[in-house]
């Protein structure tokens, strides 16, 4: 692990991870779960999704070694998701959906919602270009942002109201697409 401090590797992990997570647009799912359950567990849904994607950051590589995937593959087939989660955001579809969640306890937030697949997948990713301790910079700043979204989801929604979510949704996945396609540009030579 390289200990490699470099501000602009934290700021652009930081945004990948942001578009990502899209907390932001989860707000509505996040009040839905408030409203359904009563109380939302903010401090344990952002401490295990942070405990959740720091070892899959670690581990994720092992696993690929282990079934004999290289970083430049994962990070191509990332690059793959990375652009269909940015196409749901700009357009407002949905090409994967996952089961309403019936409770707001970790597993329907820290898991699905926060530390999803997509997140994991741009995790291994990323770690194709960027150093760990950035990126580990990355995922801490985003689980704090996580849990103040968390807290605060009911005054957020109200002061941005749904049109200011949306722009903002949009926004991320024009970022989030053009990622993916540094992301893809940046590993496919890899491949051959």
């Amino acid at each position: 692990m390289s200990t490699h401090l470099d501000f602009r590797e934290i700021i652009s992990a930081t945004m990948i991870l942001f578009a990502v997570i899209d907390i932001v647009g989860s707000i509505p799912i996040v009040i839905d779960l408030r409203k359904k359950v009563g109380h939302i567990q903010s401090e344990k849904a952002s401490i295990v999704a942070a405990v959740i994607m720091i070892a899959f950051l670690f581990i994720g590589e092992k696993i690929l070694k282990l079934i004999g995937i290289d970083a430049n593959s994962f990070a191509v087939a990332g690059a793959f998701v990375i652009f269909f989660l940015a196409i749901e955001m700009i357009l407002g579809i949905t090409l994967y959906k996952d089961d309403t969640p019936e409770t707001a306890s970790i597993v329907p937030l820290a898991f699905p919602l926060i530390a999803g697949a997509g997140t994991l997948t741009t995790l291994l990713s990323i770690r194709a270009e960027y150093h760990v301790i950035n990126i580990i910079i990355a995922i801490i700043l985003n689980v704090i942002f996580v849990y103040v979204v968390l807290k605060s989801s009911s005054r957020i929604a109200k002061v941005m109201g749904q049109q200011g979510l949306s722009v903002i949704r949009k926004v991320f996945g024009v970022i989030l697409l053009a990622i993916s396609v540094k992301l893809f540009a940046s590993n496919i030579n890899g491949l051959f």
